[in-house]
Parts: C-alpha cells; structure tokens; sequence
C-alpha cells in the first residue's frame, strides 16, 4: 500500500536496484529503461548514482552490474533479519525426505527462493540458487498471498484475469486463497510426477516447501512436518 505522498524518486531507484540485481547479464540504461518503462535520462542518472554509490558498477562497455554494495546489502539484511541464520539447520532436518526442501518470501506478485534444495545437493548451492517466479503458481507464494487483506491482493492482479494462475479469474484465485487459509497448507501440481505443498512461517513473511513425487506420502505427513519446521 502506497502512502499518502510517495517518493518517486526513490520508488524509481528501487526499481532500477531490483532490475540490476535479477539480470543475468551485464545491461545498459537504455535497455533497463524499456524493461521499466521509464525514460531513458531519469535512468541512466539513477544508475550513474548507484554506481557512485558502489552499489552498481559500470563496465568497459558503457553496460551496469551490481557493484559490491549491493552484495554488502544483501548480506546486511541476511544478518539483520536472522532469517537464514536461524532457519538453515530446521530446513536441513528435511532432507531425510529425499524431496527438495525450499523457503521463499513473496515480493509484490512474486516469489523469491532464499533455500532451495535438491536431494542430495549441498547446502552451499542451496542458497539463491532460484530466481523470481510467479507466487499463484507456487505453493510458497499461494501460502503466504492467503495471509493478505483481499485489498492487497486486488492491487497485485488488478485484472479480472490472472493469465499465471493458468489463466483463471481473479474470483477463483480468491477461493483458492480462502482454502488454503482454512486447511493451513498450499498444494499445487506443478507437473505429472511433481507436486508441492508449503506452510507459511508464523510472525514471518516466509513460508517453507517440500516438492517432489509426493504420492508416497501421507499429506497430513508432510504438512506436520512443514508445520513443525515452520
């Protein structure tokens, strides 16, 4: 929810942060203005700022990375928060169920994967090994969209559609969020063979997942041990 006089100087900004740090290659001002759909000048002097700032980095070819101070950033919030401090050894203690194991926080209509885990995998690839997707085709993202007020959802899928909720309406992602909120659990059928159930983490906006083959387990299973985890 926005305030009464936002700062769109600094809203701008934010956004430009957001689309440097999930590119997988270097980009130039030019291109971040036209994925953001804002004019090319306020960018290119946004970025100029941020690379001022040691948070981006400009290379030989006139393109812009993340500098160190945005990985001094995150690591900052990772240690202020105490998130993954906290959560890696009750995350691990899953992997006995050779399904993967993730945890994610919803940001904006999206999910981001702190942890996430294959079988067997070590610990060290587990973490931000996943980039940004869609929370109504996610466990995590439908378990933590169903503590939101309805308004809050409404400014996220404005549409009466939601193409990403395999192109269902907006009244029908309502009524998935309002099952979930009464059973306490999301599940959603990513393929054939794979499936995944998550439970939101209590005074937190995170949620943890198991996904997999999870026909061989009893649901009510899977979801105390989530809960327990949780």
């Amino acid at each position: 929810m926005l305030p009464a006089q936002p700062n769109q100087s600094l809203i701008d900004g934010l956004e430009c942060l957001s689309a440097l740090a999930t590119a997988r290659v270097p980009v130039g001002s030019r291109e971040l203005a036209r994925q953001l759909g804002l004019e090319p000048t306020r960018v290119n002097r946004l970025l100029k700022t941020l690379a001022s700032l040691g948070i981006a980095q400009q290379t030989p070819t006139r393109q812009y990375v993340p500098g160190p101070g945005m990985h001094v950033l995150a690591t900052q919030s990772l240690l202020g928060s105490g998130l993954m401090r906290h959560s890696l050894a009750p995350l691990e203690s899953l992997r006995d169920l050779k399904l993967d194991v993730a945890m994610g926080v919803l940001w904006r209509d999206r999910v981001c994967y702190l942890y996430f885990a294959s079988p067997g995998m070590p610990l060290a690839l587990a973490l931000g090994r996943v980039g940004l997707f869609p929370a109504v085709r996610s466990s995590i993202g439908l378990a933590l969209l169903a503590r939101e007020p309805v308004s809050h959802v409404r400014t996220l899928f404005p549409g009466e559609q939601v193409p990403e909720f395999a192109g269902k309406s907006f009244d029908a992602l309502l009524t998935r969020l309002k099952k979930v909120q009464s059973t306490g659990y999301a599940r959603v059928k990513q393929s054939e063979s794979t499936t995944s159930l998550a439970v939101a983490i209590d005074n937190l906006p995170a949620s943890v997942a198991l996904s997999g083959n999870l026909l061989a387990f009893a649901t009510s299973t899977l979801v105390r041990r989530l809960t327990d985890v949780a």
